[in-house]
């Protein structure tokens, strides 16, 4: 967008005042660039004029120092920034940063959602300055998300990705703004869609036709059924975290090159019951090295969405287009709570985090009383 130049060293971009002013020949040398720039951050001319009016005067008392050889006074160091680009950080810029320190073991999921994120704000709003956004387009960024009909949840996870991005990049670079993407207003559309849990009967009857088919998808089903893990944690799971030749068979869930875990909580023991048991053993039977679903890590990567795509799609044929794969998970939580199982070992069991600081202590529950608790729920 062009310049606007009005008097007293101002000009406006984007709506937005600018203090700019050339910096004098014979004291040149003090400084990197040939003009100084500087959001005064007003729409407002009258504030923007008063604001110029006292930059002058501050600038013309220290460059008289300068030329007097007084060079105690720091006012205004020589980091002043660029006509063209007056904070220099765009928001790509505040991308690549993100990246850059946060995205270690972060794995390629964390990646593109950070950048679908941004690339939502750019095409609504353009790869500007920070400095130039401000609290309007953080509601006409909120107002194009609802209009491409997303549920409200989607838009408050979007936001909360942008946030992140933004704050960092004004902690890193020291930027004087607030976060436009912060303290928007959200109504309340009650949109969301909550996943339903499978009843056992259902439960029954998609394990017993695991067992028909007998093949690797429905090992991997047949797997979460009675273990409430996640899909990707099932799909990532590497041959060794399955240990059955002790008297609580179990897997042992923990984190590995193709697939890191949601949460600390995640790394737990999961004892094998019933169909999980079964699929275990046909697992080991088939593949005594590498990963248990080779298909989906074979190129170094836990391609769950593809086992997802394979997995609901059976799943509505089977039983209902309400039923998804992390239904399972759902039902693993009310399966415990119907044989009274206690809060603290249900979330040890599903990897769900801890609510207290006294649960964070110690090692945990053995196997043994975890597999007493699972054996209660199994399906027979």
């Amino acid at each position: 967008m062009r310049n606007i130049y009005t008097p007293n060293y101002l000009i406006i971009r984007d709506g937005i005042y600018y203090f700019v002013r050339r910096i004098p020949i014979d004291i040149k040398h003090h400084y990197t660039v040939h003009r100084i720039c500087t959001s005064l951050r007003t729409r407002s001319y009258s504030v923007a004029k008063r604001g110029a009016a006292l930059l002058t005067t501050q600038l013309d008392d220290y460059w008289l120092s300068l030329r007097m050889g007084n060079y105690a006074s720091n006012l205004y160091p020589s980091r002043s920034l660029d006509i063209e680009k007056p904070a220099g950080i765009t928001l790509y810029d505040a991308l690549d940063l993100y990246l850059r320190l946060k995205s270690k073991n972060k794995g390629d999921a964390f990646i593109r959602y950070a950048k679908r994120s941004i690339d939502y704000v750019i095409d609504t709003l353009g790869n500007r300055d920070l400095v130039s956004y401000n609290a309007l387009d953080g509601g006409k960024f909120r107002d194009a998300l609802m209009k491409r009909q997303l549920a409200s949840s989607s838009v408050k996870r979007i936001f909360s990705s942008v946030r992140s991005i933004v704050n960092l990049a004004i902690r890193e670079h020291g930027l004087d703004m607030k976060n436009p993407f912060a303290n928007v207003y959200f109504p309340e559309l009650n949109d969301s869609v909550s996943r339903k849990p499978i009843v056992n009967q259902d439960i029954r009857l998609l394990q017993n036709k695991c067992i028909e088919f007998d093949d690797d998808l429905r090992h991997l089903l047949a797997l979460i059924s009675d273990t409430g893990m996640r899909l990707a944690e099932a799909v990532g799971l590497h041959i060794d975290d399955l240990v059955l030749s002790s008297s609580c068979p179990h897997i042992c869930l923990k984190p590995n090159p193709v697939r890191r875990l949601k949460t600390q909580q995640s790394q737990r023991i999961i004892p094998l019951i019933g169909a999980s048991f079964w699929a275990a053993k046909r697992i080991k039977d088939g593949n005594n090295v590498g990963y248990a679903f080779d298909r989906y890590t074979k190129t170094g990567i836990c391609n769950s969405n593809s086992a997802s795509a394979a997995l609901n799609k059976w799943l509505k044929e089977q039983v209902s287009d309400e039923v998804v794969i992390h239904s399972f998970r759902h039902s693993m939580r009310d399966r415990l709570r119907a044989v009274q199982c206690p809060k603290d070992i249900v979330d040890a069991i599903g990897g769900w985090g801890k609510s207290s600081i006294g649960e964070q202590y110690g090692n945990g529950y053995p196997v043994s009383v975890l597999y007493e608790w699972m054996d209660k729920i199994a399906l027979r």
